[in-house]
């Protein structure tokens, strides 16, 4: 995968962070994760990831009340 990708589909977020897409998509839903959509596909901005990451260094990202969440405005 190209370090210079400026989005990341699910599936390639998958394989580069190990989370599976089920704990994306729950990342997703509680808000903690923003993603970008185009009509039913979904692309999470690279530097969004890695900071959403860096953020949650030690954390348990299962447990909702853990996780911190990342937004756009904050990078």
């Amino acid at each position: 995968m190209e370090a210079s990708k400026l989005v990341y589909t699910l599936n390639e977020a998958e394989v580069r962070t190990g989370i599976d897409r089920d704990g994306l998509r729950l990342l997703i839903g509680w808000g903690k994760l923003p993603v970008l959509q185009a009509g039913r596909r979904m692309v999470i901005r690279r530097d969004v990831m890695e900071a959403f990451l860096e953020a949650n260094r030690g954390r348990n990202l299962m447990k909702r009340d853990e996780v911190l969440a990342v937004r756009y405005g904050e990078l």
